[in-house]
């Protein structure tokens, strides 16, 4: 080899170069991804211009006061927001354990021939319209979880939020009213109604657990429910989490059912077995047909609000669930 050519000599670039139908793929996804992210940039737009009347008349008093009476100018979102976080709490105490429950037995404990159809189940679940749990939880449970309401105060009492004021849990000829159309059984209704939910993505993220390291946890003498310990739930906790959250955040969110439910009540009702509350979807779905220009406003500024607080849970949870192994592989 001559020193010119030598000289002349350069590493060759290597490159993949895509097909046309991995370019129009890729183009669509982003596409996607840009049009999901605008259209939720435009709907927080939509809140605020429609809110800004509202939030500059009551100022940061919108955040601090717990009635609603916005033509007085009076009005805040104090009672509805601890109503609705009380709500979405109890919820989600009750969904987690039992969708786990769900999720652990489907992918881990259940026979093959048994497993597809319990999937389905619970898809189907999933599925159900809000109002019929609604009309299960109006003309069912609320009549026969009162028992388990006098029981919790009787018990846990002491403790504020499971004391009833103006009842004595251990008088038994104490009218149960005191019981019906709460924050618990909204609460309730609404666990069942994001359980399904939760359960689906946590028994995914479960059955794709690796396999060899399951092998090698039973290799080593580990029992089945050592593999779900010290394999499954580790590599699913991204799963747990994302889960989690996805059903809090509807929990937030809900109307129907917990409007169909729950006495509204506009005052700070600590008091979760007690009679009254409210949340900020269902003040929405009681006053928007009977509000004034201004009282729509009002309720835009509560919307806005909790459209904020659903945001930040979302993103709290993806960034928790990026971090997590199973997140991270997928």
């Amino acid at each position: 080899m001559s020193a010119t050519s030598a000289s002349t000599d350069v590493p060759r670039r290597l490159g993949t170069r895509r097909s046309w139908s991995d370019r129009a793929f890729r183009g669509t996804l982003v596409a996607g991804g840009a049009a999901v992210l605008a259209i939720m940039g435009l709907v927080g737009v939509f809140l605020l211009i429609r809110a800004w009347s509202a939030l500059h008349r009551a100022g940061w008093s919108f955040f601090t006061t717990a009635a609603w009476e916005p033509d007085s100018g009076n009005f805040g979102i104090a009672a509805i927001l601890v109503g609705t976080i009380l709500i979405a709490t109890v919820a989600v105490s009750v969904a987690v354990p039992l969708a786990l429950g769900v999720a652990l037995y489907i992918s881990e404990y259940a026979p093959v021939r048994l497993r597809q159809p319990l999937v389905s189940v619970v898809d189907l679940m999933a599925a159900i319209p809000s109002v019929v749990f609604g009309l299960w939880g109006f003309f069912f449970l609320q009549g026969h979880v009162t028992g388990l309401a006098r029981w919790l105060s009787t018990t846990f009492g002491w403790f504020p939020p499971f004391s009833v004021p103006g009842s004595d849990p251990h008088d038994p000829l104490a009218t149960a009213t005191v019981y019906t159309s709460s924050t618990f059984i909204a609460g309730l209704v609404v666990a069942m109604m994001i359980a399904p939910v939760v359960a689906s993505i946590m028994r995914e993220v479960f059955m794709q657990a690796p396999v060899g390291e399951r092998e090698g946890a039973l290799a080593l003498g580990s029992t089945r429910w050592g593999v779900i310990r010290r394999v499954v739930l580790p590599y699913g906790k991204g799963g747990i989490i994302g889960g989690t959250m996805l059903g809090l955040g509807r929990a937030l969110g809900e109307t129907i059912a917990v409007y169909m439910i729950i006495s509204p009540v506009f005052a700070v009702q600590w008091h979760v077995l007690a009679n009254g509350g409210s949340s900020v979807s269902s003040l929405i779905a009681l006053r928007y047909g009977e509000s004034t220009p201004f009282g729509t406003s009002a309720l835009m500024a509560a919307g806005l609000a909790l459209f904020l607080m659903t945001l930040v849970v979302n993103f709290a949870a993806s960034s928790v669930v990026a971090r997590s192994r199973s997140g991270a592989s997928s």
